[in-house]
């Protein structure tokens, strides 16, 4: 198993240049393709979850990565 971290990029609906970034983990048998294919459900459950914010963009990425300069 891998631990796997979900990205959103989520802004305010009522002050839409207000964004930033959640991190959702969960732990996935699969590579990042699998992540992608399974993170939909989870979007849409955190976005339904927070009626005050708009998920913009997400994407995956293995935990240390994301901690890394580019």
């Amino acid at each position: 198993m891998y631990m796997l971290d979900l990205v959103l990029l989520a802004c305010s609906l009522t002050e839409p240049s207000m964004c930033r970034e959640h991190h959702l983990m969960f732990e996935s048998a699969g590579s990042l393709h699998s992540c992608v294919m399974q993170a939909p459900p989870l979007v849409a459950q955190w976005a339904g979850a927070h009626p005050k914010l708009r998920v913009v963009r997400w994407h995956c990425d293995f935990p240390e990565r994301e901690q890394q300069p580019i």
